[in-house]
């Protein structure tokens, strides 16, 4: 079983504090939650830890480590429109279905790309190259700082295919059921996307992608 002190996450954030002259005189770990493999998936700690200004950290850190998040297109080989390759699924916020991109945790993995890879075949049964995918925003991007360190990778990737390739992902079903992830691939049309979304990392990523393809026509 992996502890604390040894999983990615915690050194992360260790090396974040130390980057940001953040003083660590305590921690203690409440509770960590573990994959099936024994990994750490969640930390909530208690710590003491002053800034540089002499000033008290909030006292309470969940440690969750870095995501990515990938924007899939698929696009039509001979009319050129556009769909979004989303995973539909049941999330604990409200037990309701959500419509989100492909995502995942990066865990114990350095390199963001090798997940992407992953998530998006896992999920999807698309599989991509290293260079298919694209970042779309310079740096990692937290999604709530004031409790989480977690902190995300956003990429897109464009695949052009003809429209009978295009169906056949409609409707798959995915997941890593060891995970309790029972996974519904849905094909979105580009016009359609914010009336499925509900989530604000996906309409983040969203505007992200369509933002580096309306720069790119500007050019």
């Amino acid at each position: 079983m992996e502890k604390l002190e040894n999983s990615l996450k915690f050194k992360t954030w260790l090396e974040e504090l130390k980057k940001n002259q953040i003083h660590l005189n305590h921690y203690r770990e409440l509770a960590s939650i573990k994959k099936h493999n024994g990994e750490i998936l969640f930390s909530f700690l208690e710590i003491d830890a002053t800034s540089p200004e002499s000033q008290k950290l909030p006292s309470s850190v969940l440690l969750r480590g870095h995501f990515v998040s990938v924007v899939t297109c698929l696009r039509d080989k001979d009319n050129k429109k556009r769909y979004y390759l989303l995973v539909k699924q049941r999330r604990v916020a409200t037990g309701g279905f959500f419509y989100e991109h492909p995502a995942g945790m990066c865990d114990n993995e350095t390199d963001p790309y090798k997940v992407a890879l992953k998530e998006v075949e896992e999920e999807t049964g698309l599989k991509i190259q290293k260079e298919d995918l694209f970042l779309l925003h310079e740096k990692i991007l937290y999604s709530s700082p004031g409790l989480l360190d977690e902190a995300g990778y956003f990429f897109g990737c464009e695949i052009e295919l003809p429209q009978r390739q295009i169906q056949e992902f409609q409707n798959k079903i995915t997941g890593a059921k060891q995970e309790n992830e029972y996974i519904q691939t849905f094909l979105c049309p580009e016009e359609e996307i914010f009336n499925y979304l509900q989530n604000s990392n996906g309409i983040l990523a969203t505007l992200l992608f369509q933002k580096k393809f309306l720069d790119t026509s500007r050019k």
